[in-house]
């Protein structure tokens, strides 16, 4: 057997930093332990963040504005802080080590987020079903928090990119392997997803908050274990230096050399000789024509050199402009995603207000927490994958010829016109349900003899608009990504969520300001009876329509990235 058939052709190694050999490494025996750490890690995050808004208002005596405000803030954190993962998995660490030091943090701070529930002292003191916490009550909650919204920023971004890192994009057969690992991976989150919406949520609201918490605790442990058990299988990309360094040497050398004049053939910019690249991990990338002027940095001049060296801050390879380049290219796509993630977050906020003032009696004894109705959000995801995956896809090739079905631009696309039918949707019920409000005199009623299942419409839609836009954004971004770049690339696609619901925060801020003017109760009061919800959707869905016109026009203009040649 040639040398080339045992070993992987992408730069991989394994946990003892020799090359990786394809049948003993990745593919999807290594895949199975990833996939497991992503079920449980999964389970614990959204295991206390989906019902934490009715955490908020009932234990530590938050409003409605408040409660969403602050559940959107630190989701939007949880979202930010991969920038920080991303960039020393990208940089130094790798994202093995990365994954690994920051899951401990997260252990951490869900034990501590477990004690603030259960332990006296800790725990807000309630009686007549009202809570009285204290200020250091609710530090320590906030503490743990955010505790584990800087855990999971060394995950989040790594964990997918990983995955798809277990199957060599050299290889024909492995690479459409690693397309459908994302629809997996994200089947898997939903499936983790599934028992928290369900089970946990059903034990916080009727057995206590402590188990509610704890049970996610020790799944987050479990996740740990699972991913520590797969070591010897796993395929390791080597990290590339500071990204971050590479981009400003390109900006820098570039307006050191405004002046020069770009030649007419391109192959006389700068290079590296041999077929591999210099940065670790990395292939090379070829020309393109769009942002020239930071191929100023490639153009040599006499003074780039020192002692026969290349100064890299005056000189830089073309493979190292198209890594600036290949980023430049994504902001825009990127920047569409975030009104997307806005529509998101609501599942989380607004959609358990609004099921609050719903009938939730499932039969005469059960009554199921409007948290819980999340789980229709998941097991679309989980009908929808894998029915993208084995039907839409084979289906869709007939008449587009492509290998994947559609492009990832025209998968995302199709999920961004699926998210205004949501808000459309939740929209309506909303007019319904004050109708119903106005023609029965229920106004102070705090569960209206409407059922809460009139809300599963607008979660199956944002569960089908996720498995068209989240996905596609996931393999996208890693796609597009340059090679050293990967985990930094998905951290960006990430902080769509967190601007997401940065966003949504804003809005809520501006449309209660505004609203309230002169004594008036406003779209969205405690008591939602008396305000207009609907109206908060309108906004959303003419703000999403608007984004998809956008989108539209940047992705008619964007340019696949081109790799060639082997990793260094």
């Amino acid at each position: 057997m040639a040398e080339d058939d045992i070993y992987t052709d992408d730069g991989t190694v394994d946990i003892h930093k020799k090359p990786a050999i394809k049948k003993e490494t990745g593919n999807w025996k290594a895949c199975g332990f990833i996939l497991g750490n992503e079920c449980c890690e999964r389970l614990a995050y959204y295991g206390m963040s989906t019902n934490l808004v009715n955490y908020l208002e009932k234990r530590l005596n938050q409003g409605n504005v408040a409660a969403s405000n602050n559940v959107t803030n630190w989701s939007g954190t949880c979202y930010i802080t991969p920038l920080i993962g991303a960039f020393l998995a990208d940089a130094y660490l790798g994202r093995y080590w990365t994954i690994a030091s920051f899951s401990i943090i997260y252990v951490f701070g869900m034990t501590l987020l477990t004690l603030s529930a259960s332990v006296n002292g800790l725990k807000p003191v309630c009686g007549n079903d009202v809570c009285h916490p204290t200020v250091s009550q609710t530090a320590v909650c906030f503490t743990a928090l955010y505790l584990i919204a800087l855990g999971t920023g060394g995950i989040k971004p790594c964990v997918s990119s990983f995955g798809a890192d277990q199957f060599d994009e050299t290889d024909e057969t492995e690479r459409k392997k690693k397309s459908s690992f994302f629809n997996w991976f994200y089947f898997t989150i939903n499936v983790g997803a599934l028992i928290a919406s369900s089970v946990l949520v059903w034990v916080q609201m009727n057995v206590g908050w402590g188990w509610g918490f704890g049970i996610p605790a020790v799944a987050m442990a479990v996740a740990v274990v699972s991913f520590f058990s797969g070591s010897r299988l796993y395929r390791f990309q080597r990290p590339g230096g500071s990204p971050l360094t590479r981009i400003f040497q390109v900006v820098v050398a570039s307006l050191r050399k405004s002046h020069v004049k770009i030649p007419d053939d391109k192959s006389l910019l700068y290079e590296t000789a041999n077929e591999e690249q210099n940065i670790k991990g990395s292939r090379k990338l070829k020309h393109t024509e769009k942002f020239r002027f930071f191929d100023k940095a490639a153009v040599e001049t006499e003074a780039d050199h020192v002692k026969d060296l290349a100064n890299p801050w005056r000189l830089c390879t073309v493979t190292q402009v198209e890594e600036l380049k290949s980023i430049v290219r994504l902001l825009p796509v990127w920047a569409s995603g975030i009104v997307f993630s806005t529509v998101y977050s609501q599942m989380s906020t607004m959609f358990v207000l609004q099921g609050n003032t719903m009938d939730q009696h499932m039969g005469p004894k059960f009554k199921i927490p409007s948290a819980s109705l999340s789980l229709f959000d998941t097991l679309s995801v989980i009908f929808w994958a894998p029915v993208y995956d084995r039907t839409i896809v084979p289906f869709a090739r007939k008449f587009t010829g492509h290998d994947r079905g559609f492009t990832q631009l025209q998968r995302m696309g199709i999920g961004l016109v699926i998210s205004i039918l949501s808000m459309v949707v939740a929209g309506v019920l909303e007019v319904i349900r004050l109708n119903f409000v106005r023609k029965h005199d229920f106004y102070d009623l705090n569960e209206i003899p409407m059922s809460i299942f009139w809300q599963v419409p607008q979660y199956f839609l944002i569960g089908c608009a996720e498995v068209f836009t989240f996905i596609g954004q996931l393999e996208f971004f890693y796609d597009q990504a340059p090679d050293a770049m990967r985990s930094l690339c998905s951290a960006l696609s990430l902080t769509t969520v967190a601007l997401g619901n940065y966003l949504s925060t804003l809005l809520v801020t501006i449309v209660t300001k505004v609203t309230t003017r002169h004594g008036k109760l406003g779209w969205i009061p405690d008591n939602l009876n008396r305000g207009h919800l609907d109206y908060f959707y309108w906004v959303l869905a003419t703000l999403s329509l608007l984004n998809f016109f956008v989108y539209l026009w940047i992705a008619k203009w964007y340019t696949y990235k081109k790799a060639t040649g082997k990793p260094y």
